[in-house]
C-alpha cells in the first residue's frame, strides 16, 4: 500500500492530523496536473496553477463533507474532477454579465490582422463532456481522466480496469465524438 493510500485510509476512519501529512505527498503532482490544464485555457487566465490546486484540495479533504478514497488513483481520479469543476466555475463567472458578458477590452495597438488561433472552450467541452457521459459513462470519465488529470492511456485504462487498447480506442471514439459535438 502507497504511503498516500495509507494517508486515505486515515483520513476515511477520521484522522485530522492525516489531512496536514497529505498535502505535501501530493502537492507537486496536483501542482503539475494544475499546470497543464490552465496551459490548455485562454490566454489572460487570471487563475494560477496554486490557487487552482488549493482550491481542489480544499474540495478534496473538506472535513464537513467526508470523502471516502479507496486508492491513490480513486483520489487524483476526484482531484480531475475537481479541477473540471473549478475551470468550469470560473469559465462561466468570466461569461456573466458582471464580467463583461464576452466583451472584451483591445488595446488597439496589439491588433493583428491575422486570424487568431483557435482556442479550447471549456464550456463547450464540458457540455459536450456531460452529453457524452449520458451516451457513455466510460468514455467520459477517459477523457477527464486524460485530459483534466493528464494521465496516459494506459494508467487511465489501469484505473478504469479496462485494456490500454480499449482506452485507445476509446479515447479515438471520445476525441471525435466530442470535435463533432463541439463544433456544432
Amino acid at each position: 500500500m502507497s504511503q498516500v493510500t495509507r494517508i486515505l485510509n486515515q483520513i476515511d476512519a477520521g484522522d485530522q492530523q492525516a489531512t496536514e501529512e497529505l498535502l505535501p505527498l501530493v502537492y507537486d503532482e496536483l501542482r503539475k496536473l494544475a499546470a497543464v490544464k490552465l496551459s490548455r485555457e485562454k490566454p489572460g487566465q487570471t487563475l494560477q496553477a496554486t490557487a487552482l490546486v488549493h482550491d481542489v484540495y480544499l474540495r478534496l479533504v473538506d472535513v464537513e463533507k467526508v470523502q471516502h478514497w479507496n486508492s491513490r488513483g480513486h483520489f487524483f481520479s476526484a482531484a480531475a474532477e475537481a479541477m473540471r469543476r473549478i475551470l468550469v466555475e470560473n469559465a462561466r463567472r468570466k461569461a456573466g454579465p458582471e464580467a463583461g458578458g464576452g466583451m472584451h477590452r483591445l488595446d488597439i495597438s496589439v491588433l493583428d490582422p491575422e486570424i487568431p488561433e483557435s482556442e479550447l472552450d471549456i464550456l463547450a467541452l464540458h457540455e459536450a463532456l456531460d452529453r457524452l457521459a449520458a451516451k457513455d459513462e466510460r468514455k467520459a470519465e477517459l477523457v477527464k481522466l486524460r485530459f483534466f488529470a493528464g494521465l496516459t492511456n494506459e494508467q487511465a485504462a489501469s484505473l478504469l480496469g479496462i485494456s490500454a487498447r480499449t482506452a485507445y480506442e476509446n479515447w479515438g471514439y471520445a476525441k471525435a465524438w466530442l470535435n463533432v459535438e463541439m463544433s456544432k
